[in-house]
């Protein structure tokens, strides 16, 4: 036997966790800066910023990401093209933290000619396709581009698109000089409800079931304390300005923005409305969607390998 020099808890300590975040304003936030995830892991964590759920699935496929923050279509065409992941947490039900929003624009049928920015294969894209196919707007009738929120907020200011469909807290500014059409709120009535998730690569799940354990159990904690009491995450609060400092958002509008979504608590994530079976219904509903529209190639028969209720089961049994 060869010596490696390492106790046992250096050896954990050595293990080594690949975070793909977005500057998302919601509860995990916070125990991301006060380095929580790290304390309970016991892992050396690289938090890596992305500007959209396609390059958080790109990242996760070529290996270089363990566990990932995306929307529920990002996630549909990954797990339609087959990329070994599993959704492991269901951060929000999206409302009004995504919607659309423009200039020179009081009924749907003013979009057409427009200049409308999107991030392409993301929730807003997927509720901007639904929105329109409401509307019976065929989508060649607009300029749709395909830019990153930073890239929609510069364009925005220089004046060089009409409108966009993008989240917080870009969002928050086109909104203060644009008119909000639709929300992801109304998008979900018409029959395209969308949600962000956490998702971990499979082969990292099964070589670290404990850090993913860990992770889930941080996450958990965050969005019972946000819950419980959701107005002493006020403007003034330690909160409120850990989130601001991460996101970019502005302090004072935090506790709105936290208002655009519904965060389920880890008692409901494992319930029949989510990872125990509505979070793979939404799924392979998006997917049908999708593959209408040309973005995937084929919609799979089962999407259930790809959404598991067992790191929330087993960190609520542990409680």
């Amino acid at each position: 036997m060869v010596a490696t020099g390492l106790s046992a808890g250096s050896a954990v300590a050595e293990t080594t966790l690949n975070i793909g975040w977005q500057q998302i304003v919601e509860p995990s936030r916070v125990p991301q800066a006060d380095g929580a995830y790290e304390k309970a892991t016991g892992a050396k964590i690289n938090w890596q910023k992305f500007d959209g759920g396609a390059d958080v699935i790109a990242a996760i496929a070529s290996g270089s990401l363990d566990i990932g923050y995306v929307g529920s279509s990002p996630l549909t065409a990954a797990a339609s093209r087959e990329v070994p992941i599993e959704t492991i947490f269901v951060v929000g039900l999206i409302g009004p933290s995504e919607a659309l929003a423009a200039k020179g624009v009081d009924k749907p049928e003013d979009l057409v000619g427009k200049k409308i920015a999107t991030p392409f294969v993301s929730t807003a894209h997927y509720s901007l396709l639904t929105a329109l196919k409401h509307w019976n707007i065929d989508p060649k009738q607009l300029q749709i581009l395909n830019l990153r929120p930073p890239e929609i907020a510069a364009a925005w200011e220089r004046g060089d698109i009409d409108g966009a469909y993008v989240w917080d807290p870009v969002l928050a500014e086109i909104k203060k000089t644009g008119k909000v059409v639709a929300t992801s709120s109304d998008v979900a009535k018409w029959g395209g409800p969308t949600f962000d998730a956490w998702i971990v690569r499979k082969e990292y799940a099964e070589q670290h079931p404990d850090v993913v354990k860990a992770f889930v159990k941080v996450t958990g904690e965050a969005y019972a304390s946000y819950r419980a009491d959701p107005k002493t995450w006020d403007a003034k609060s330690p909160e409120a300005e850990k989130i601001a400092r991460l996101t970019g958002a502005k302090q004072d509008e935090v506790p709105e923005l936290l208002t655009g979504y519904y965060f389920p608590t880890l008692e409901e994530q494992p319930s029949e409305a989510l990872l125990g079976g509505g979070t793979t219904k939404a799924v392979a509903a998006t997917a049908a969607f999708l593959k209408e529209q040309g973005k995937i190639p084929d919609v799979l028969a089962d999407y259930s390998p790809y959404v598991s209720d067992r790191w929330v089961k087993d960190v609520v049994a542990s409680k």
